[in-house]
């Protein structure tokens, strides 16, 4: 039997400016469970920091778990006879996600996000897939039986190469923008029916799709049907928006808010409700739908995340994490709501939960293929992964995951092949890129790829 005051868990990309946080105090705040967190990190600087602020969380009264912090300045020692891997990492810099982002503009693309669909999404995973193929390898070497929990995006095809390299990996990839949908229904309850707002683990709901593209097909609190008060809700909301994190119009203050109005329009059409926020959603979808130009991101209530907010944001969080880790600045343990910890507890066999995850489709999404990574609920057990077969998708929803999928599919074949004709494939395919011509699209990727190629391997820097 695991000795549960032994583990090991090692953190790739252990220098996080921000997830490292949270999960490490979501740890101090997890009974029952000690252990080391190894941190590895190309930026050691950053990894010792973290490192420091780790301990300076055991420190913390509230702190109900001690975690032994080690920084590694190779990946293979702190792989070695790792009991979970977790990987939080930023492939490339933010200079080349502002080619990602901005250098579509030119041609009228608008980019929100950038990071899991359309052009700018392309080129980052044609930078990060290379990364993964490396960690699988390491991972089959120094920790075979590991469990493996994916935050990096471009998230499908993080852990399809997991898979692809390494078949017989145990992972998953998490995301949040589930979560948010569920508050929000949470929040539907309380205007509609008046009562007290349930909490997000108070209701169940139907997941299925790509991440970030996920669908809620079914949502009940208790015997409450949530998906029946959508279209009384959306009747009062939908001109004025609302957000489950605040005012409707936060979104003018806050990069990364957005007031629902294109989950409620899509609800409108489809009857099912969106499952990720709305600056991830709109990137799915065809540019004249809800991104032509920002005067129509405007009218649809979210923002464009410029890269100059995300350095300068990032810079903010440098500066945080050196005065948390010098003791110039308090530490606050405070649990996020992010599951992750919850679920490394039920695969070591102390509770049994029920999450949305990111896995390779056996049978979940019957209707997609084989193989390919999709989002759906799975049932975390002692050691154990089960997805959940989720409810089918109305035909049109049906018809947009599937063009999405499918566009992952051949890129992904693309980067593993190392084919730029193969990549182009799935750029032009892209959902936001249906306003190009051929000429325009050759031009852009071409682009793109000088922008970014110090990043990328030898046969991916050059096309003719």
């Amino acid at each position: 039997m695991r000795d549960l005051h032994s583990i090991k868990i090692a953190y790739i990309g252990g220098g996080s400016k921000q997830w490292a946080r949270v999960f490490m105090n979501d740890l101090a705040l997890a009974k029952d469970i000690s252990g080391e967190i190894a941190l590895f990190d190309i930026d050691v600087e950053s990894a010792e920091r973290n490192k420091k602020i780790g301990e300076r969380i055991n420190q913390s009264e509230k702190a109900v778990s001690k975690w032994k912090y080690s920084v590694y300045k190779r990946i293979d020692g702190a792989l070695k006879n790792a009991d979970f891997v977790v990987i939080s990492i930023l492939p490339g810099t933010f200079e080349e996600m502002r080619s990602d982002v901005h250098a579509p503009e030119k041609y009228g693309i608008y980019q929100p996000v950038g990071d899991t669909c359309g052009p700018g999404a392309v080129l980052r995973n044609m930078r990060t897939i290379p990364v993964y193929e490396e960690f699988a390898k390491k991972i089959m070497t120094y920790c075979p039986d590991a469990w493996v929990i994916n935050f990096t995006n471009p998230m499908s095809l993080c852990v399809k190469t997991l898979y692809d390299v390494f078949p017989k990996i145990k992972a998953f990839g998490c995301c949040h923008e589930v979560f948010h949908t569920q508050k929000f229904l949470c929040c539907v309850a309380h205007e509609i029916l008046g009562i007290p707002q349930p909490q997000r683990n108070e209701i169940y709901t139907d997941v299925s799709g790509i991440n970030h593209f996920t669908w809620i097909t079914e949502a009940y609190y208790k015997d409450i049907n949530l998906m029946s008060l959508l279209p009384q809700f959306i009747k009062k909301y939908f001109d004025s928006g609302y957000y489950e994190e605040g005012a409707a119009d936060k979104y003018k203050t806050d990069m990364f808010a957005y007031a629902n109005r294109v989950k409620m329009d899509m609800f409108n059409r489809y009857n099912v409700l969106g499952a990720a926020g709305d600056r991830h959603l709109v990137e799915f979808m065809n540019n004249g739908w809800y991104l032509e130009n920002p005067k129509a991101v405007e009218f649809w209530k979210f923002r464009l995340t410029t890269v100059d907010f995300r350095v300068k944001q990032q810079k903010e969080r440098i500066e945080e994490t050196i005065a948390m880790a010098e003791g110039k600045k308090p530490v606050t343990v405070k649990k996020s709501s992010e599951e992750a910890v919850e679920l490394i507890k039920a695969l070591l066999g102390l509770e049994t939960r029920v999450s949305n995850v990111n896995m390779p489709n056996k049978g979940q999404m019957p209707d997609y293929p084989m193989g390919a990574v999709v989002e759906t609920n799975c049932v975390f057990s002692n050691n154990y992964v089960a997805p959940v077969t989720a409810k089918p998708l109305p035909d049109g929803p049906k018809a947009l995951v599937m063009r999405n999928l499918i566009n992952n599919e051949v890129l992904y074949e693309g980067v593993k092949n190392r084919d730029l004709d193969m990549i182009f494939e799935s750029f032009i395919n892209q959902p936001l890129c249906s306003k190009l011509n051929i000429s325009d699209a050759r031009e852009l990727f071409k682009t793109m790829i000088d922008n970014t190629a110090s990043y990328l391997p030898e046969k991916l820097r050059h096309w003719a």
